[in-house]
Order: C-alpha cells, then structure tokens, then sequence
C-alpha cells in the first residue's frame, strides 16, 4: 500500500480513536474544529477553487441554525410546518431548502459583481441576515432560542460532545468525499475553468454562471449543515455566532490551510482554532492581565504566515508525501471508447460566412463591411497591421463581441447573435492571442476542459462518483488530442511548465478536444521561435489535410505565405485585399499598407 494511502488510514484510525483516549476539553475542541472545517471546505471549493471570494458564510450558517432552532423549539407552528418541527432531521431539510433559496436569491445578485465588488456584496448581505437574526422577536432577538432538543442517530440519542463528535466527523468526511467527487469530474473541471477567465471557460462550451451558482450554493449547504450540528450541539443558538468576523475567520480558515486543496480545509480549521485556545491561554500569563491581546498577536502571525506560505500550508505537507496526484496520473494513460464525432464534411464546404460585419465602439468603427468564407479543408489567414480590427473581427465570429450590424453564417445557420458557448456546441473552436491555460493543472485536464460539450452527466453524479465511465471516456479523448498535437510526453506536466511553443500547441489540442470542424487560431505563432513555428505549421497541415477549416489570425507573414490557401488583409477595420497568398503579396495596397513588408 502507498504511503499516501497509510496515512490516510492512520489519519482515520486517530479520529476514530479520539474520544475514547482524549479529555473532554480536547474532544470539545475537535468537534469545533469539524464544525469550522464544514465551513471551510465550502470555501475551498468557492473561493480556492472558483476564485470567488465570500466573507458572509457565517449567515448561512446562522440559517441553519437558526431553522432548526426554531422549528424545533416553537409552542405552535403553521399546520403545513408542524411536521417539520417534530424531527431535527426534518428541520434540517427545511433548512437546506431555506438556505438553498436565499443562495440562489443572494447569488443571482452579487456573482454577476466582479473584482473588489464582489467580495464586498457578501460583506453587505452577510451584514444584514446577522442583523435580521437579532432583530427578528419570534427568533428569540438578540437574546436567541434556547431548549433546543438533543438529536437521535438510529434510535440512539446523540445528547453530549463525545457521542456528537463521530456524527461531526462522519458528516465532514462525507463532505470531503463529496468534493473530491466533484473536482475529479468534468464538472469540476468546468469549475476549476473559472479561475482561466470567463472567457476561455465560455469558448469551451462552460456555461461559467452555472458553475458559479453551483459552487456558491454547495457552499451554502455545507454552511447550512454545519449550523444545524451546532445548534444542537450547544442546545441554544444567538446571534453573535454568525457575525461578520467569523465569516473572516472562516474565509482565514480556508486560505491557510490552502485555499484550493479539499484537505486544507481540516487543517485551516485546526490550525486556526488550536493556535487560538493556545493564545487565549499563554497570553494573560504572559501580560500579567485579561484582555483581547489574542486578537493582535493572532493577526500578525496571521500576516506572517500569508507571506510564507501564499498557497496554504497543506501543499507544504504535501510534498513530505511522494504519491503527488501527478505520479497517480502518469500510471496510467487514460483509454476508452471514442466519444461520437460529428459527421464527416464534404469537400469544400463552406463553413463560415462572413456579410458586410460591422462593429462599433461608440464612435469608433473597429471592423467596417468585412465579408469573407472560409471552406473545410482550407487555411484562411487574416492579417493585417498592429489596431487593422483582426482581433475585433475574430472576436464576432467567435461570438465573444457580438458584431454590431451584418450577418456571420456557420454551416448556414446565423450565429451573430448567439454567445461563444453556443457557437462552441455548433462546431466552432478557437486558441487566445494571450495564453489561457490553467498553469497548476495537467497538461491532460487543460486539454480535458476542450471536451466540456461532449459530456453530459451533472454535479449531481459527480457528487456521487456515478460518472466515471463518461470520465473516462473524456480523459481518453483528451489524451488522443495530445498524441495528435505532438505532445505526448508531457502529458501528466504541469501546463505552466511547458515553454511558450508548446503552450500554444496545448490550446490548439484544447481545441481539438471540443471536435470542431472550424478551428479559430488567435495569433499561434507570436513568440515561438524558426523550430516551433515549422512545427505548428506541419501541424496545421495535418489538420487541414482531414478535412478541418482553418481560419488564422496572424502577424507574421513569412509564416502565412508559406501555410495559408487563402489571405484577407485589414487595414483600419476595412478588407483592402483578399486572394492567393502571391497575388497579396504583390498587392500595392498591401505593400502600402505594410510600409514595403512585415517586420
């Protein structure tokens, strides 16, 4: 057995084992921590994961608390509620369904905010539910609901911290396993995408405010169970748990243990409330006098720790551990059956049509009248000098600006109004001028990312681990675009490891993974050097060759001539020449255009 499998088993040996060997302040202990650790694993997987940073999840916790607290206590009830009232686990339904809605509600408001703004959103409504639980009389005020019933697992009352810790820890580990589950999926793939920027993640076919949404409220769920544990727990809940500061120390939690990695949520949690009964203890004797000084030494070890230890402390652990996820990768490469391809296309199809586009930014006209096509099996490049509106144009096609006036037809169908992850499910894949790949992540998951659309099974089976077999089939396709492009031996690398060429190639199998029939290629070759770009071009040839339309956008025209089938030249958001690439190269308007020739 691997080491990181020992230690796991040992891990869970230790929590098994803890309340039969350890005092009772320490168990108590330990089922805070669990209780916090819940909270945080949420936030590992909205702030770490997604990049979506929360400071108000102490409110949901609050209303999972508080759900139970009230159902379970109240003298009378509405007749449609009254069942509800007479279980803690029927309560805690309630609250998950109440906890649910305000998410969704809460998420559909702030996560459209990005930046600075969206922190501070969860800052505003984390503010006002703590202000509602305290000013609400049949909550119980700011004096809060007392009398809360002990829970019962299985017909045995689960009444003091002893027996309550292995129903803590045993909902923790599930939560654990849950979100392992998801971020090994497709789905979590799609949410890890999030961090690579909405617009890589809509071009691959991820609906990225579905996924936002998703983690958000998984997010509150988790902070939602965790309230109800411990209003039961405590058998009285008030306000002042669910405050704004805890919310802090949640999110605290979350990024010192290693805000993107599942188990930094246990030791965040630990970590922070360990050092924190620790400070409350040692500081008086030390000062000779009560007070907050833990709040001030805490900070500034806090500080400290953030700038030695920027991912966490759990990657630091991780490396004493040398079954890293790479190594358990490289021991196998993916294979199953192909996943279903689109129809073959005929020689010559049109592919792309493009009708007198224009766009506009205010007053500036970026791309005037532009009208070109591009056929399967064929290289259209479109070049032109630095600001000539390539990239503007590039961008309406691929329905990441939409095109201001004109019509863009795809396999005859109008796509000038659809969004990027529609044009994507059509049959359109494209690469970015500026790299965008996710550096941490395999060179197998960023190309795995290509193939979003080509799955279907959701978070509900990912939970679950019921979609391994279409996982499967996924990885394998991704690992067949990898052997296409060239790049087989870097297959389990870090995709941030690789050089800039290679960079490059990896989005074009990215691309490939999503089984395109028109590839949109955004400058491949800037920065590659005389090696690489011969063999980009031989790749490229390749692609050709079956049957793929190939439209580039691209400054270096040494490198066009000798690719392209046909050329369109901008110049100041207009066509000024079109043809095989000999006859626009010999263009006066070109060569005008160009100064007498292309640096």
């Amino acid at each position: 057995m691997k080491r990181r499998y020992l230690i796991l088993v040992g891990f869970l040996v230790l929590i098994a084992l803890g309340p039969l060997i350890l005092p009772e302040f320490y168990v108590t202990l330990l089922n805070y921590i669990g209780l916090y650790a819940i909270v945080a694993l949420g936030l590992v997987l909205l702030t770490g994961v997604g990049g979506l940073t929360s400071f108000g999840q102490a409110a949901f916790v609050g209303l999972g608390a508080y759900s139970t607290a009230y159902l379970t206590t109240a003298s009378e009830l509405p007749v449609w509620m009254a069942p509800f009232g007479a279980s803690p686990w029927l309560a805690l339904l309630v609250g998950l369904a109440l906890t649910a809605m305000v998410a969704l509600l809460l998420g559909a408001l702030t996560l459209r905010l990005s930046g600075h703004y969206l922190p501070l959103g969860t800052i505003a409504w984390g503010i006002s539910i703590y202000f509602l639980f305290g000013n609400l009389e049949f909550l119980g005020g700011h004096t809060g609901i007392t009398g809360i019933p002990s829970l019962s697992v299985l017909g045995l009352e689960v009444r003091y911290g002893r027996e309550f810790y292995y129903l803590i820890w045993a909902m923790l580990l599930v939560a654990v396993w849950l979100t392992q589950n998801l971020l090994d999926s497709r789905e979590g793939r799609a949410i890890r995408a999030l961090k690579g920027g909405t617009l890589m993640a809509e071009a691959m076919g991820v609906d990225t405010a579905r996924s936002k949404t998703v983690i958000f409220l998984i997010a509150a769920l988790y902070a939602c169970l965790s309230g109800w544990l411990y209003a039961h727990l405590q058998r009285f809940v008030n306000p002042t748990p669910f405050g704004l500061h805890i919310g802090i120390e949640y999110l605290f939690m979350a990024v010192l243990g290693g805000a993107a990695h599942v188990w930094g949520a246990l030791l965040g949690a630990g970590v922070i409330t360990i050092l924190k009964q620790w400070l409350q203890d040692l500081l008086p004797k030390i000062f000779g006098s009560s007070g907050n000084f833990e709040v001030i030494v805490f900070g500034v070890m806090m500080v400290l720790m953030l700038q030695r230890a920027r991912d966490g402390l759990w990657p630091i652990l991780a490396k004493l551990i040398p079954d890293s996820a790479g190594d358990r990768e490289r021991s196998s490469v993916p294979h199953a059956d192909p996943l279903p391809k689109k129809p073959l296309l005929q020689a010559s199809e049109q592919l792309l049509e493009a009708k007198d586009v224009v766009k506009e930014f205010g007053g500036l006209v970026a791309s005037n009248n532009m009208s070109f096509s591009v056929r399967s099996g064929e290289v259209l490049a479109l070049i032109g000098p630095n600001g000539a509106g390539k990239s503007t144009m590039f961008n309406c096609i691929s329905g990441v600006d939409p095109a201001t006036s004109g019509k863009i037809f795809f396999r005859g169908e109008p796509v000038e109004k659809l969004n990027s992850r529609e044009i994507a499910r059509l049959g359109m894949s494209r690469t970015f001028q500026h790299v965008r790949l996710l550096p941490t992540m395999s060179v197998l998951e960023n190309v795995a990312i290509g193939a979003h659309l080509r799955g279907s099974r959701g978070v509900l089976s990912a939970l679950l681990h019921l979609e391994r077999a279409e996982e499967q089939r996924l990885k394998a396709e991704a690992a067949r675009q990898i052997e296409r492009v060239g790049l087989k031996e870097h297959m389990f690398d870090q995709a941030g490891s690789l050089p800039l060429g290679k960079q490059r190639i990896l989005e074009i199998a990215r691309a490939l993974a999503a089984d395109p029939v028109l590839l949109l290629l955004d400058e491949p070759a800037a920065g590659l050097r005389y090696l690489e770009k011969q063999a980009l071009a031989d790749l490229l040839r390749r692609l050709r060759a079956e049957g793929m339309g190939i439209l580039l956008v691209e400054h270096d025209v040494d490198f066009v001539m000798g690719l392209a089938d046909r050329v369109v030249v901008m110049e100041f958001g207009e066509k000024i020449a079109e043809g095989l690439p000999e006859q626009v190269r010999q263009d006066p308007a070109v060569l005008e255009a160009y100064l007498g020739g292309v640096e």
